[in-house]
C-alpha cells in the first residue's frame, strides 16, 4: 500500500491560512495598518476601490524595508516581531505570527514599494497567488505602499460570498474605527473611490472620540482615570442619561490593542444599575494598560480575545472606578447654604399682624343648584341636547365594535382550518360567550378560558403578527402609504450605520420611509410609514439597521418581509403594558383571523393551551 500522507505544498498552506486570518476586505486593512502601526507610522493613508474587492491600498511613512525583507516578509512565520516563544509573553507590537502577509498574497495580486531611511532606492515587488513575478529596484519615498488588488480573485467560493460593497464598506469603517480610536497619535486617511471619507490629524483621545463618532458626544463623555499597580485605566464613560438601546459605543483596548471581553464589559453594566432603564447599554472608551506578561493574546487569529491573568482583581478595580466616576461627575447641584451678606430675616417673636384685603362673600352661592334666572330655561336644554349626542355617539361606537368582533369570529369560523392554526380555533370558546374573560398577566399575557383547558397568548408577539400580516398585505397589494411627520426628525448615526441605511433605502421607501441626507452622517426623517402613531421614528430605524447589521443583509425577495418583521417589532405593544378588556377582545379577534396564528414569522410561539387535565392535577 502506498503512503497517503503528503506535505502540503506552501502555496495550498498560504490559503489554508489564509480562510483563518483573511475573512473580508476589513481583514486585509486591520492586518496591514497594524504593520504600518509597529513600522512607527506617523502617517497612514488608507485608499478602496469598490470597497476592497478592486484594490486595498495603504501607504505609511514608517521604517520601511530593505530589499531582502520586502522578499521575506511574504513567506510563511516571517517576523520582525519576536525571535523566541518567550517574547510571546512581553509583547508590544500587534503583529507576531507571521502568517498575515503571506495569507493576503495567496488569495490576491499584491504590488509593494518601500524604502528605507537610509537606502538610496527602495524595492518594487510583485506577488501574485504567492508566486513572486518580479523584484527590482524602485525610486519611492521612505515607507511602505501596498497595493493589493483583486482579493479572492483565485478562491472564487470565497469571492461569491462576499457581501455587498455598502456592506463591506460598512465592515471597514467599523474596523478603521477600531484603529484610528487608539492611535491618536498617528494620522488618518480614508479614501473610496476617490471620495474623501476621513481625514484625522492628530490630537488627544477625546479629539479623536469625536472627529470619529460625531461632535455631540463631546458634552456626553465623563473622563475616567485610574492608576493602580495591577492595571491603569484612562478613557470616557458616558453619561446615564446618553444611554442607548442599541448601537453603544463601546470600546476597550488593552496596550494599544482593540479587545472584547464580556467579563470586563459586565463590570461597566454593574456600576450602572439603577441608573439607566433595563435594556439599555451605556457608551464608554476605556484604554487599559498591563505587563504584557499578565495577558496572553494568541488565542484567536483575530487576537481580539485576550486572556488577562488578574481578571477579578481588575474587574473590580473597573467597576469601583466607574462607580466613582458616575458619582464624582454627577450633575445634581448642590445647595449653597452660604449666609454671608444676605438678607436678615427676622425671627418669630410670638405674635404678628397680617394685612389681608377684604374679600366679599356670597355666602347663598350654591354651585350644585340650577339658575334661576330668565335665561337659565334655555341653558339646560342646550345640555341635555348635548348628553343624548354623546349618549348616541357612545351607542353608534359600541355598535360598530360589537360588529367588528362578530365578523371577527365569523370570518375565523368560516376559513378552512389548517393544521397549524386548528388547536387554538378549535379551543377557544366564542366571543360573547359568559365565559370569554380575558384577563392579563404581568402585563404581558392575555389569558382566557378554553374548551379544553386555559389559553394563553403573548400579547407583544401576538401584535407582531398582527402587523406584520397587515404590512406584507399592504406590500403586496401596493397599498403601501407614507405618514408625513410634522416636524422632520433628525437622525445622528454613526459612519458604518450611515452607509448600512444607503443600501436599505430603496426598499424602506418601498415600506413608507421618507428620507433625505443632510451630510456628516445625519438623516431628516420626514415620513414613516402610515399607521404608526406615537411609534420613536429614530429607535425604529436604528432598530431597522441593527437587525440587518448583525443578520447580515437578507435576499432582495426578502428584505421587504424582513423590514417589515422590523417595523412591526417595533410598532407592536409592548411587554408590560396594562391592556383594557376591549383592547384584548380586539387583538384575540384580529389575531384569529390570520392564516397562521399560532407563530411569529420568525418562528417564536403565540399560543400555549394549558390542557384541562394538568391543571386538575395541580389540585
Amino acid at each position: 500500500m502506498s503512503d497517503v500522507i503528503k506535505l502540503l505544498p506552501d502555496s495550498v498552506a498560504n490559503q489554508i491560512a489564509a480562510g483563518e486570518v483573511i475573512q473580508r476586505p476589513a481583514s486585509v486593512i486591520k492586518e496591514l495598518v497594524e504593520n504600518a502601526i509597529d513600522a512607527q507610522a506617523t502617517h497612514i493613508q488608507i485608499i478602496l476601490k469598490d470597497a476592497g474587492r478592486t484594490l486595498i491600498q495603504i501607504i505609511d511613512d514608517g521604517v520601511g524595508m530593505s530589499e531582502t525583507d520586502a522578499r521575506l516578509a511574504f513567506e510563511r512565520h516571517s517576523t520582525s516581531k519576536i525571535r523566541s516563544a518567550d517574547d510571546l509573553f512581553t509583547l508590544h507590537t500587534m503583529g507576531f505570527r507571521g502568517e498575515a502577509l503571506a495569507s493576503i498574497a495567496a488569495i490576491s495580486q499584491v504590488e509593494l514599494r518601500t524604502r528605507r531611511q537610509d537606502a538610496q532606492l527602495g524595492t518594487r515587488l510583485v506577488i501574485n497567488a504567492s508566486v513572486c513575478e518580479s523584484q527590482e529596484p524602485d525610486m519611492c519615498p521612505v515607507g511602505s505602499n501596498f497595493m493589493i488588488k483583486n482579493i479572492f480573485f483565485n478562491v472564487p467560493a470565497r469571492r461569491k460570498f462576499l457581501k455587498t460593497n455598502q456592506v463591506e464598506l460598512s465592515n471597514i469603517v467599523k474596523e478603521f474605527e477600531k484603529l484610528a480610536l487608539v492611535n491618536n497619535e498617528v494620522e488618518f486617511t480614508l479614501m473610496h473611490n476617490g471620495n474623501l471619507m476621513y481625514k484625522l490629524p492628530k490630537g488627544t483621545f477625546r479629539q479623536r472620540i469625536t472627529a470619529l463618532m460625531g461632535s455631540n458626544l463631546d458634552q456626553q463623555l465623563l473622563p475616567l482615570t485610574i492608576d493602580t499597580s495591577l492595571v491603569k485605566i484612562q478613557g470616557y464613560v458616558g453619561k446615564p442619561e446618553n444611554a442607548r438601546k442599541r448601537n453603544a459605543l463601546q470600546f476597550m483596548f488593552v496596550n494599544g490593542r482593540f479587545m472584547r471581553h464580556p467579563y470586563f464589559h459586565k463590570a461597566v453594566l454593574t456600576a450602572y444599575e439603577q441608573l439607566i432603564p433595563e435594556g439599555e447599554q451605556p457608551n464608554y472608551f476605556l484604554r487599559f494598560t498591563v505587563d504584557p506578561q499578565s495577558i496572553d493574546v494568541n488565542i484567536h487569529p483575530t487576537k481580539t480575545e485576550i486572556k488577562f491573568e488578574d481578571e477579578m482583581p481588575i474587574w473590580q478595580i473597573l467597576a469601583a472606578g466607574v462607580k466613582e466616576t458616575l458619582g464624582r461627575f454627577n450633575e445634581v447641584p448642590a445647595i449653597d447654604f452660604n449666609t454671608q451678606d444676605a438678607p436678615a430675616i427676622p425671627a418669630y417673636s410670638g405674635h404678628v399682624e397680617l394685612h389681608r384685603p377684604e374679600i366679599e362673600v356670597d355666602t347663598s352661592y350654591n354651585p350644585f343648584k340650577q339658575s334661576s334666572t330668565p335665561s337659565s330655561p334655555a341653558q339646560p336644554q342646550r345640555h341635555a341636547s348635548a348628553d343624548r349626542q354623546a349618549m348616541s355617539n357612545w351607542d353608534e361606537l359600541f355598535a360598530n365594535f360589537e360588529r367588528k368582533k362578530r365578523e371577527g369570529v365569523d370570518q375565523t369560523a368560516a376559513q378552512p382550518a389548517e393544521p397549524a392554526v386548528e388547536a387554538a380555533q378549535d379551543t377557544l370558546l366564542p366571543l360573547g360567550d359568559p365565559q370569554s374573560v380575558y384577563l392579563q398577566l404581568k402585563g404581558r399575557f392575555i389569558l382566557s378560558p378554553a374548551k379544553s383547558g386555559l389559553m394563553v397568548i403573548d400579547q407583544h408577539r401576538a401584535h407582531v403578527r398582527i402587523l406584520f400580516d397587515r404590512y406584507i398585505k399592504r406590500i403586496h397589494t401596493g397599498s403601501l402609504s407614507s405618514q408625513a411627520i410634522l416636524f422632520p426628525e433628525t437622525l445622528h448615526l454613526g459612519a458604518a450605520q450611515s452607509i448600512a441605511l444607503q443600501e436599505l433605502l430603496p426598499e424602506m421607501e418601498k415600506m413608507g420611509f421618507v428620507l433625505s441626507p443632510l451630510g456628516a452622517n445625519e438623516w431628516a426623517v420626514k415620513a414613516i410609514p402610515a399607521g404608526l402613531d406615537g411609534v420613536d421614528a429614530a429607535t425604529m430605524i436604528h432598530q431597522i439597521i441593527d437587525s440587518v447589521d448583525n443578520g447580515g443583509v437578507p435576499l432582495k425577495k426578502r428584505i421587504l418581509e424582513h423590514l417589515a418583521l422590523t417595523v412591526a417589532r417595533s410598532a407592536a405593544i409592548p411587554s408590560g403594558r396594562i391592556l383594557s378588556q376591549e383592547e384584548m377582545e380586539i387583538i384575540v379577534a384580529d389575531l384569529l383571523k390570520l392564516p397562521e396564528p399560532n407563530y411569529t414569522p420568525d418562528g417564536k410561539t403565540i399560543i400555549t393551551v394549558i390542557p384541562m387535565e394538568q391543571i386538575t392535577k395541580m389540585f
